[in-house]
């Protein structure tokens, strides 16, 4: 894989285009009424955006199409793994909440991370979504976008699925925890 022209290679995409596939096919509860030969269409032709996919699947995040955007005509792809994905743990949220940290810092942030992926933190609203398609989260959790007013004051969000329930909480940006990642979307 070509990270600086983020293309995958005709091997590579198809390989991920086949996981895609085999995953799509066994969750149809996520997508229904949504067609595998629309969504492979759409995947070849956008170069840029399987490069995504596979980031997303390379880290854990084993992307699957949740929706298909009526007013853009794109399928619209989330983490789907059980638990948040195990490759972005331990970050916090963003290079501000980083840089504030005294000791201890870690590799990462989920901001930088999903745009140099080229995603988007799911939003509270999309992580309530994915959450009625499933169970994530149930052992870990995952830093969602926070809105401006409370990440200028120093905190950001996640959320959990914990007693039957979604929980979004919030913890300093700088904070990091080994069991915390976050989760993306995509449209293609």
């Amino acid at each position: 894989m070509n990270s600086n022209k983020k293309e995958l290679s005709p091997e590579q995409r198809e390989a991920l285009i086949g996981i895609l596939k085999s995953r799509f096919e066994k969750n149809m509860n996520r997508h229904k009424d949504l067609e595998w030969v629309k969504v492979r269409a759409k995947l070849e032709a956008g170069t840029e955006k399987i490069w995504s996919l596979s980031q997303m699947e390379s880290s854990g995040g084993e992307p699957d199409v949740v929706s298909f955007d009526q007013n853009t005509g794109e399928y619209v792809f989330y983490d789907c793994s059980a638990e948040s994905p195990a490759g972005r743990r331990s970050g916090c949220y963003d290079i501000e909440g980083l840089e504030s940290r005294k000791e201890h810092r870690p590799r990462n942030n989920a901001i930088d991370m999903a745009a140099a992926m080229g995603i988007a933190l799911l939003s509270e609203e999309e992580y309530r979504a994915l959450q009625k398609l499933g169970k994530f989260d149930a052992k870990t959790s995952s830093w969602i976008k926070t809105p401006a007013d409370i990440r200028k004051l120093g905190g950001a969000l996640f959320a959990d699925f914990r007693y039957g329930t979604v929980f979004v909480y919030h913890n300093g940006a700088q904070s990091y925890y080994a069991a915390r990642a976050f989760r993306g979307s995509l449209k293609v």
